[in-house]
């Protein structure tokens, strides 16, 4: 059984997370992290990682930029292999990530659906054959109201996966409205729209003449995102140090 440690276990993410898991076989929650208190889990919870003396084989963390930096550093102190779902991470925090990946196990992932991570693939075939024919691309977001990153890490890792394919030849465009001027050949678009209660969409055009290509996901609750950190905390228990992403745990 893979003991793990939710950290961040009375947010939302954290608490799809917790029913989850009850209704596995393989993986049991043993302890959680949140500094916030009111709810009820059936496990005990700690305000920090460095208070917790429960053992455990990986850390699940679904909380915010904020806490990140403190957690690494326990994680690696304590050797605990850590899922680190955490979006919007400054580029100082993403340094301190790889410099973790050193030491420890760590897992990071903008987006742990299945679907996405398969789509990341798919865009670098595509960019591969409708760039070099001319097709311009942008990406459209979309989330929820109380979303407070933008844009999305999601939109993001697809510009990335695009990039990635290409060379890196994108710059990513994220406001026009303070030049006038054509669009260059070499941007990506990405626009971000909040609103309601939208769980999540991504939508990535590939603008030609004459042609539109686009690539669609749609999530429609935070399930999806819970199932994929739950498997990528089974595969990463016992790993050792490195970085690994979702494509490790599915097999892309």
């Amino acid at each position: 059984m893979v003991k793990a440690i939710m950290h961040g276990c009375n947010g939302k993410m954290g608490q799809v997370i917790s029913g989850l898991v009850k209704e596995d076989d393989v993986i049991e929650i043993v302890a959680g992290i949140d500094k916030f208190t009111g709810i009820e889990n059936p496990y005990p919870v700690f305000t920090s990682l460095a208070e917790c003396d429960v053992q455990a084989d990986v850390v699940i963390d679904f909380s915010n930029a904020a806490a990140v930096d403190e957690l690494l550093d326990v994680c690696v102190e304590k050797t605990l292999p850590v899922v680190l779902c955490t979006t919007g991470l400054s580029e100082e925090q993403l340094a301190k990530v790889k410099e973790a990946g050193e030491k420890v196990a760590v897992l990071r992932s903008a987006n742990m659906s299945l679907g996405v991570n398969l789509l990341m693939k798919l865009l670098k075939d595509a960019a591969k054959v409708l760039a070099p024919a001319g097709f311009d691309i942008e990406i459209v977001e979309k989330h929820h109201n109380q979303k407070i990153d933008a844009p999305s890490g999601t939109a993001i890792a697809l510009a990335d996966s695009i990039n990635e394919a290409m060379a890196d030849q994108y710059v990513y465009n994220y406001d026009r409205s303070h030049e006038r001027k054509k669009r260059e050949k070499n941007e990506i678009g990405i626009v971000a729209v909040r609103g309601g209660t939208i769980v999540g969409q991504h939508d990535v055009i590939f603008a030609g003449a004459d042609e539109v290509i686009e690539f669609h996901h749609t999530a429609y609750s935070k399930a999806i995102f819970g199932k994929g950190a739950v498997e990528a905390a089974k595969f990463l228990a016992g790993k050792p140090a490195g970085m690994y992403d979702m494509s490790d745990v599915i097999g892309l």
